[in-house]
């Protein structure tokens, strides 16, 4: 299989993994809070991590740690907890698709800060997917008034982190295998989610039964969802541009609403259009990235 093909196949897989993230965390959220679930999140993940590669930590160069340190905050640990936080009031599928504002953030990004020409189209892609955003917004907060929607905000900044996330990765980790960055991710990352386990409350309800439940989902989320595909979106990364692995967004909502419908969650004709003018914009602002 040829370059080309392959690193489709990983976006299809990634697209599996991260588009069932979404189910996966809101099942973890009835018996934990979200401090607790992007904790124990990033402390499975990190388990598994070091006992596949530990060895790997020590390819890193001294001057790679830094990066390191801040792929691990923005790719990983920030969203960690606003997934978690922001899916307390709005629904899985909701959060997916706004999810996939990350290549446009991407590119956003990408140009004010590392250099990334832009053309034309790519700017209407900006401004269309900001239009489908706010129109998912409104309409679920006019349609759904016991769920907060102002805590959609928190997964627009989570796509940001994102977006940081892989720019960063193409332009200062190149170099290193996704082995040894995702390794060296969650080794930075253990010892503050440890202390923020602690501090939640969480060894004071660990015996019952409904968090014991969650843990079960968490640990799929973590070892899955986060330690392996972390490895195959850096990959994508290195094999093609951070806008390309970034589009995995596009395919996420598919895997994450069929879920959320299974779950009796249901998107209004509205938001499905806001959903719609969301991937329009996505494709455009990303249309001509190679």
């Amino acid at each position: 299989m040829d370059l080309k093909q392959l690193k489709w196949v990983y976006l299809s897989v990634l697209a599996l993994i991260w588009g069932s993230s979404f189910i996966l965390i809101k099942k973890g959220l009835v018996g934990l809070t979200p401090l607790q679930l992007g904790s124990l999140r990033i402390i499975f993940a990190a388990i598994f991590l070091l006992l596949i590669g530990f060895k790997s930590l020590s390819k890193i160069p001294i001057h790679s740690w830094k990066f390191i340190a801040l792929t691990s905050l923005f790719g990983t640990f920030i969203p960690g907890y606003l997934f978690a936080i922001a899916q307390t009031q709005i629904d899985s599928s909701i959060s997916s698709i706004l999810n996939s504002l990350t290549p446009l953030n991407t590119l956003l990004l990408g140009t004010l800060a590392f250099g990334i020409q832009f053309k034309r189209s790519q700017i209407y892609g900006v401004i269309i997917g900001f239009i489908g955003s706010i129109l998912l917004i409104l309409n679920g907060a006019f349609n759904h008034p016991n769920q907060n929607y102002f805590f959609a905000i928190l997964i627009i900044i989570a796509s940001m982190c994102y977006a940081i996330n892989a720019n960063l990765i193409k332009k200062h980790l190149s170099n290193l295998t996704p082995l040894s960055i995702n390794t060296g991710n969650f080794f930075v990352m253990l010892i503050p989610a440890l202390t923020i386990l602690f501090f939640s409350g969480f060894f004071d309800v660990v015996k019952s039964s409904e968090v014991n439940q969650s843990i079960y989902f968490v640990i799929i989320l973590g070892i899955l969802g986060t330690g392996i595909a972390n490895i195959i979106f850096f990959k994508i990364v290195q094999m093609s541009s951070p806008v390309f692995a970034t589009s995995v967004t596009y395919l996420i909502p598919i895997v994450a609403f069929s879920w959320g419908f299974l779950d009796n969650e249901i998107l209004t004709p509205i938001q499905f259009i806001g959903a719609f003018i969301i991937l329009v914009g996505v494709y455009l602002s990303s249309k001509k990235i190679k």
